[in-house]
């Protein structure tokens, strides 16, 4: 029943990328995808970007700020309301999954965990509940789920912009892959960093 629904949403979230007020309805889902419904903004953002390609990076922003705003509310949700609000959410959802995955990867790497969760295409509902669940320091979040989903939009943006119509083909091919790439990467860099720091 809620998957239908999700699917139907997807949709319908796909034929107003030409509406006038489109940045507004990509404002709206980037917020909400955080702590509500689990519909990724690259779903409004990509078409939008092919329908207007002088405005990518303008796009890109508005889905970066409005993600972490959102993130924020999430983070508040599972900070607070974990038992009786976030879980039973992500569980409807059917994200109980998810949830486990996580919270090994807070386990074992930290904040390293948000940055990675937020750049791919896992959840971010997952993530901002969980963060706020698992207590984890606030600017930390903050800093991870700007430098995350900042970097997730512009690459799409980029990726839009230089190979328009088959974007979509291609991100679904192999976004996920290349993004998981980067995350490694800068991972590896920033524990690197660690190791040498100390």
């Amino acid at each position: 029943m809620i998957n239908k629904f999700l699917e139907k949403l997807y949709d319908r979230v796909k034929e107003i990328a030409g509406h006038k007020h489109a940045v507004r309805y990509l404002a709206g889902l980037s917020f909400v995808e955080a702590f509500i419904f689990p519909i990724p903004p690259d779903t409004l953002l990509i078409p939008m970007i092919m329908a207007k390609r002088e405005r990518a990076w303008r796009f890109a922003f508005v889905a970066s700020i409005c993600s972490v705003l959102g993130g924020i509310i999430g983070y508040a949700i599972g900070m607070w309301a974990w038992d009786v609000l976030a879980l039973p959410v992500l569980e409807s959802l059917g994200r109980g999954e998810s949830v486990a995955k996580l919270q090994g990867l807070y386990n074992k790497h930290g904040a390293l965990a948000v940055f990675g969760a937020g750049l791919t295409p896992f959840p971010y509902i997952v993530i901002t509940l969980m963060s706020g669940a698992m207590k984890l320091p606030f600017g930390t979040f903050i800093i991870m789920a700007v430098l995350a989903r900042t970097l997730r939009f512009y690459l799409v943006a980029a990726l839009v912009y230089t190979t328009g119509p088959r974007a979509e083909e291609i991100m679904r091919k192999n976004f996920a892959l290349a993004s998981v790439v980067i995350f490694v990467v800068l991972g590896g860099a920033y524990t690197l960093y660690k190791m040498m720091s100390h």
